[in-house]
């Protein structure tokens, strides 16, 4: 950027090296006014080095004079939009998306039949005050919709009575299923499952396979770009893409200019999760935004009362409400949710807990027995590595199989061994997420084969050597369990607190938990968690 600007003023490389680093952990943008005349990194480490920011009135002179900056509409490689500041790519993804959902949120659907359509409400929805009746309404009425709301809220069975309620508006009606990654494509596909309630014909044109977004759009190999894209659109009359908050700004945008303008464009997710791995924090966005009448929230569980522990803390860690989450978390009036203090002997207990639990899992003759029982507990780790981390976690689990000889893990297969794939097979149809088990073949003998399970509550067999890159998964990082549940969840938190650790963070482990849910953890790193929200940068919502 200095060689560009032919100029190396520091106002300029602290923008420049800014501006590529947020983008680099999630923001689309860094925003100069929150920096202006402060320290940054705004939370350095005791020691650390740390960069005094100019004021925000010089550094935006400084940054317009500079032949790299634009403002809004230039073509130039640094682009400052008011105070935030972009790379020329963020900031036109930023635009375009904002564009194709303001042109999608001013359309009114005109091809309805609100006879055939008051029909179907009525037996579908037979509640006149149903959240559910009102998301489906919005689906059919507008181009754009978003059907937000926690897990056990409906969302699935809702997408099925929509698609239903749109086939019976025109049998031909082309749709497509597709989430951002595999596992979360598979479990979408199961929403088929649930259809009830309407003709053959009907249920025979709802689509019974789910793709993944780069899938659905034409992956390239090698390149950022796809083989849909504005000048050669999707075939679809209708795209429901489900897990959105795991969407990123650049997919999101890709995907917005792939879809014709004439079709119906519904997302269902948790604005509360976790955000995408990448730039943006896309559905959050959108619904805080204030395009009320294309956005419905779905609050009431259907899997927890509202007087379930497990209910009143994700509810209490969504809201920030730290000291609330932790009395329920140690109070005997919820025994769906416990806390166990960190301690030196923590993972001692939690190993031969762990140890235990998969034990069982194994007395299992049938594949698809062990396989569903694997899903009973699971550990949840906030971090990747350090002493908390799964890293470690599996290892000494692994360690403590060993010792009691339960296991031949000097092998790099044994049975037993629990897998997750990380890298997308579309060739297997193993995708980024899956969980699968090494076990003997059933016919007796000492090969081992990898199961995994179907939609169909069968399994599919893979000889190990076939498989994708995969890692050991006794336990897994609460990101990497997104799209994922569990009857029993144990989360164990570092003993120090780490810029990681969010109320999204813990909201997102929390809720992949079925019927109990265990923290591990310091009161007060837990309590700094639940106070921390997630901070990006981005100027979407202003955008829209």
């Amino acid at each position: 950027m200095a060689t560009l600007s032919e100029s190396a003023d520091d106002a300029l490389l602290l923008g420049a090296a800014l501006a590529s680093h947020f983008t680099g952990v999630g923001s689309s943008c860094v925003d100069l006014k929150i920096l202006a005349e402060q320290a940054f990194p705004l939370q350095a480490d005791p020691g650390m080095d740390t960069l005094l920011c100019p004021s925000l009135s010089h550094w935006q002179q400084v940054l317009l004079n500079c032949r790299v900056v634009g403002q809004p509409g230039d073509y130039t490689p640094l682009v400052l939009d008011k105070h935030r500041l972009y790379l020329y790519r963020y900031w036109d993804y930023e635009q375009q998306l904002a564009a194709q959902i303001r042109a999608r949120c001013a359309m009114q659907c005109t091809d309805v039949n609100h006879d055939i359509l008051n029909e179907g409400l009525l037996r579908l929805f037979p509640s006149q005050k149903d959240q559910q009746k009102i998301a489906a309404l919005t689906a059919i009425l507008q181009h754009f919709c978003i059907i937000s709301g926690g897990p056990g809220t409906g969302k699935t069975s809702t997408i099925v009575k929509i698609l239903t309620l749109l086939v019976e508006q025109n049998p031909k009606l082309s749709i497509a299923l597709a989430a951002p990654t595999g596992k979360a494509a598979t479990r979408l596909q199961a929403a088929h499952l649930a259809l009830q309630d309407c003709a053959p014909a009907v249920k025979a044109a709802i689509p019974q396979e789910a793709y993944t977004i780069h899938r659905l759009l034409g992956s390239k190999p090698d390149s950022p770009y796809f083989i849909s894209h504005a000048s050669n659109l999707l075939p679809y009359d209708v795209v429901v893409i489900d897990e959105a908050s795991m969407v990123d700004l650049a997919l999101m945008t890709k995907l917005a200019q792939a879809i014709p303008k004439s079709a119906r464009w519904i997302l269902l997710g948790d604005k509360d999760q976790l955000a995408s791995v990448e730039a943006g924090t896309v559905l959050g966005d959108i619904c805080d935004a204030g395009i009320e009448k294309n956005i419905v929230l779905l609050d009431k569980s259907y899997r927890f009362s509202e007087e379930s522990g497990i209910w009143k803390l994700a509810q209490a860690v969504k809201q920030g409400e730290s000291e609330k989450a932790l009395h329920i978390l140690q109070s005997d009036k919820y025994p769906d949710v416990n806390w166990h203090y960190l301690n030196d002997e923590l993972p001692t207990i939690l190993i031969d807990q762990m140890v235990s639990a998969f034990s069982r899992c194994l007395k299992e003759k049938q594949a698809a027995k062990v396989l569903q029982s694997f899903e009973n507990t699971i550990i949840l780790c906030a971090l990747r590595r350090g002493p908390y981390g799964v890293e470690a976690i599996n290892r000494k689990i692994e360690e403590e199989y060993r010792r009691k000889g339960l296991i031949r893990s000097h092998y790099r297969w044994y049975h037993g061994r629990p897998i997750m794939i990380t890298r997308n097979d579309y060739r297997l149809q193993l995708f980024n997420g899956d969980i699968g088990i090494i076990l003997r073949k059933p016919t007796g003998g000492y090969e081992l084969q990898a199961f995994f399970p179907d939609q169909g509550g069968q399994v599919r067999t893979f000889w190990p050597n076939r498989l994708p890159e995969h890692e050991t998964v006794y336990a897994m990082t609460i990101h990497k369990s997104q799209g994922s549940e569990f009857d029993n969840v144990l989360i164990l938190l570092p003993d120090q607190f780490s810029p990681i650790l969010t109320r999204e963070l813990i909201y997102t482990g929390m809720t992949r938990a079925r019927k109990s849910v265990s923290v591990w953890g310091n009161e007060q790193v837990f309590m700094e968690a639940v106070s921390q929200k997630i901070t990006r940068s981005s100027g979407l919502r202003e955008k829209l």
